[in-house]
């Protein structure tokens, strides 16, 4: 069979959540008859073709095909799909020790030998599903978790799939998808997309503008330099590896095997590793640059929620005044504005 019995859900006892995207909840879960620990990935279902809620057959079936084909220990496992009325439900393998960067921006000191051997298991991570022909293009910091943050070197997972693609040869692929600071230009300007797409990545996005128009522009002028303030302490070879990954034209971009024969990630003599070992990354730096975006994603939810509570309200006639907050940050929103402070990060949401 294909692997999706209705009776299913009786296998799972299913415990708190672990992430909440647009369409998709993922939840801790115990399979009863092992006691095995997995995280459970509720995916709601489009309920008809003109609905803009849910997600489309086709692109469920995509991203579990593509689950289905990947086996890397840099890569999230597929145990187990079933599905219900609402939702097609993923069990995939638990991976609990939250995203790296959270890990990085905890640390004290990291030497770019450390970091490097982060990005050496992100680059194989990629290089496997590149040889497979399944391009990611979703590779942000969210999306780059570790098995288990209580060993030095933690292991790296890389995860959500759903809008992974195969990529045929001969066949054009266009499409307008992702992250705004984390695309390649070529998403933004409908090219064209390859596996090249996933290979115009940066930790701490150099393109992150105070609007979306604004990084997208950034993005495909490519415009980012290194400043001196923040990468004195940088290798040049640290700075040659990123310069040649943001790179506007694809066919310039390292390529996944360049990049992991690059001397920074894999070096050749014993000078050039010992440069890597004395070098420290700015992690001053990288964590002005975790909290500006952590602040940015926690007022987006914020606004989102705001946006849909409007709408709501509109839809019903009621009045801002009667009882409908959708979110509780709304009221404190107000309160900021009467008062023109900023609205301080919450909590909930960082």
């Amino acid at each position: 069979g294909d692997g999706r019995t209705p009776g299913k859900d009786g296998h799972w006892e299913v415990s708190e959540d672990l992430d909440l995207g647009q369409f998709a909840i993922v939840k801790k879960c115990r399979e009863k008859s092992t006691g095995l620990e997995y995280a459970a990935k509720f995916i709601k279902k489009r309920q008809s073709r003109a609905s803009r809620r849910g997600v489309s057959r086709e692109e469920i079936e995509r991203e579990v095909s593509i689950l289905r084909q990947v086996l890397h220990h840099n890569v999230i496992t597929l145990h187990d799909v079933y599905e219900n009325r609402t939702d097609v439900v993923l069990i995939l393998e638990l991976v609990s020790g939250g995203e790296l960067f959270d890990f990085l921006a905890q640390k004290e000191s990291l030497s770019e030998e450390e970091a490097t051997s982060f990005i050496k298991q992100i680059l194989d991570g990629v290089n496997y599903l590149h040889t497979k022909k399944i391009a990611h293009f979703d590779l942000k910091p969210e999306n780059i978790m570790l098995l288990d943050k209580n060993i030095p070197i933690p292991h790296i997972k890389l995860i959500d799939f759903g809008l992974a693609h195969e990529i045929e040869d001969g066949v054009e692929f266009k499409n307008i998808f992702g992250t705004p600071e984390f695309v390649a230009p070529e998403i933004v300007n409908y090219e064209p997309l390859g596996l090249e797409a996933d290979m115009c990545l940066s930790g701490a996005s150099p393109f992150l503008g105070d609007t979306k128009q604004e990084t997208l522009a950034n993005i495909t002028a490519v415009s980012y330099d290194f400043d001196e303030e923040f990468f004195s302490q940088t290798s040049e070879l640290a700075k040659d590896f990123i310069r040649k990954l943001l790179v506007k034209e694809t066919r310039k971009r390292l390529t996944i095997q360049e990049a992991l024969r690059h001397p920074w990630i894999t070096p050749v003599d014993n000078q050039q590793a010992m440069v890597r070992r004395e070098s420290v990354v700015n992690l001053e730096n990288f964590r002005k640059q975790y909290v500006r975006r952590r602040w940015k994603l926690s007022f987006s939810i914020v606004s989102l929620c705001n946006h849909l509570t409007r709408s709501l309200m509109k839809k019903v006639h009621l009045r801002p005044d009667e009882d409908l907050r959708n979110c509780e940050s709304d009221t404190e929103e107000d309160i900021a504005r009467r008062k023109a402070l900023h609205p301080r990060r919450r909590s909930s949401t960082s």
